[in-house]
């Protein structure tokens, strides 16, 4: 039987190998990889990929359909790709489509406010900031676009948690205590709880320092489908965010808030 055809690792390809490698995590990784190439693996093919005892294999296949990366068809008996799988591909094609149709409005903002501008989505307790475009000035907040942080220590987490309900919000933080970053990020549900109303009233979220020193930043909520939020942000160094500043970025993030709102709906 042929061997399957399939690149080794994914993107990162000429990454040094792991100190540390775990052989039974790599080759469940390889497993998944072949359904790039080919749409259903036999035991068999599993075994021959690997160049491991079928019962391995065999064991390898039944965490991974116990995980819902794959199943197994009662036919055939050959694995196809599981409802996990498409679950996460669907998020990433959303976070993706989301990135582009929102690139305009984020560009034109960057444009006018010649400050970073970011777009970022929330995912459970966590902020995902999908884009990012970085102003000019030789002083400036550099581009976050593929990290993850807390939602509570940042000016976009907080934006898009207002917008959940009491019990909502309860449910993603079931505990007092709070992860932060800084000194100055929200630590209790109860000051977050305080933090949220006071945004529900005046239409935005603003943090000064609390995901890093030195950065103060201004964001608005842009509901979206699907139950999905979306955020859009303003952040400057410091020193740049005066009180004419932050009515500018407001007012400009209010009125892309409502592009944003249609685009992504």
């Amino acid at each position: 039987m042929a061997k399957p055809r399939i690149r080794e690792a994914g993107p990162d390809s000429a990454a040094t190998p792991p100190q540390y490698p775990i052989e039974s995590v790599d080759n469940a990784l390889r497993l998944l990889l072949l359904y790039a190439e080919q749409p259903a693996v036999r035991l068999t093919e599993a075994s021959g990929y690997l160049g491991v005892a079928s019962s391995t294999a065999h064991r390898l296949l039944a965490m991974l359909q116990y995980r819902g990366f794959v199943r197994q068809d009662p036919d055939s008996k050959a694995y196809t790709p599981g409802p996990a799988l498409t679950v996460i591909a669907a998020s990433i094609n959303r976070r993706d489509d989301a990135r582009m149709r929102a690139r305009p409005v984020l560009q034109k903002l960057n444009i006018d406010l010649n400050e970073t501008i970011t777009l970022a989505r929330l995912e459970g307790r966590q902020v995902n900031y999908i884009d990012s475009i970085e102003g000019t000035k030789t002083v400036r907040v550099i581009s976050r676009a593929g990290q993850m942080m807390p939602a509570n220590c940042t000016s976009t987490g907080k934006a898009m948690l207002s917008v959940l309900s009491a019990e909502e919000l309860r449910r993603l933080f079931p505990d007092e205590r709070l992860k932060t970053m800084t000194s100055r990020s929200i630590a209790t549900r109860t000051e977050l709880e305080a933090e949220l109303e006071r945004i529900r009233r005046r239409g935005y979220a603003s943090s000064t320092e609390e995901s890093e020193e030195g950065v103060a930043s201004v964001a608005v909520a842009v509901p979206a489908h699907g139950g999905a939020q979306y955020a859009i942000n303003v952040s400057v160094p410091l020193n740049r965010m005066k009180a004419s500043a932050k009515s500018q970025f407001t007012t400009a993030l209010q009125t892309a808030a409502l592009e944003l709102e249609a685009l992504l709906g």
